[in-house]
């Protein structure tokens, strides 16, 4: 198997530090550290490369009776990673958020943002806020590794839940993209979610 890459913008740590040079951003700041995606978009753990060479190395799908989990082998120990391991250790309290909702109610809550196209989701229709919150979703929780200026429709969901105060299950959507890391045969890489 070909040895597994670090992506350079992906799963970094957002920061909500205001300066002179980014007063624009202060309110998006704001909101951000005041969501309940805060302590996982700002926890900084220390992540050891061994570690997760051998986690994605040896990774495995098991489906339980609780659900689907990923197993791993990490310096001779079994490692069990699931949806609810997230939402625990990421600290979202998201259990009863939902991931999707009808296409009318996204584009309808997507043009009160500004948002006015229909097909695909691009970060240079919004206003510059909204595009801040979308790149920090993007590369501190998404599986995603190129191509940031098109997102996802999960992604879309989740900017309008966040911005209507409702509850977006993001962690669900955290570990259906390290699933799909596992399934990938082409382009694997080396993700470690906060």
């Amino acid at each position: 198997m070909a040895r597994l890459q670090f992506y350079d913008y992906h799963n970094m740590v957002a920061i909500l530090e205001k300066g002179e040079f980014n007063t624009d951003f202060h309110l998006m700041m704001d909101f951000i550290a005041a969501s309940p995606l805060r302590y996982a978009l700002t926890v900084k753990p220390t992540i050891f490369v061994s570690h997760s060479r051998q986690f994605w190395s040896t990774t495995r799908i098991e489906t339980m009776d609780e659900g689907i989990h990923i197993l791993a082998t990490v310096d001779g120990i079994q490692r069990t990673v699931s949806e609810s391991s997230h939402r625990r250790n990421l600290r979202l309290r998201d259990e009863d958020g939902i991931v999707s909702i009808p296409n009318t109610e996204l584009f309808e809550n997507l043009t009160l943002m500004g948002y006015n196209k229909k097909l695909t989701f691009q970060k240079e229709q919004f206003s510059h806020q909204w595009k801040y919150l979308i790149h920090t979703i993007i590369q501190c929780l998404s599986h995603k590794s190129t191509g940031f200026n098109e997102f996802s429709s999960n992604i879309a969901t989740a900017l309008v839940f966040l911005a209507t105060n409702r509850t977006y299950n993001f962690s669900k959507i955290i570990f259906d993209g390290m699933v799909k890391n596992v399934n990938n045969k082409v382009s694997k890489f080396l993700m470690y979610p906060r």
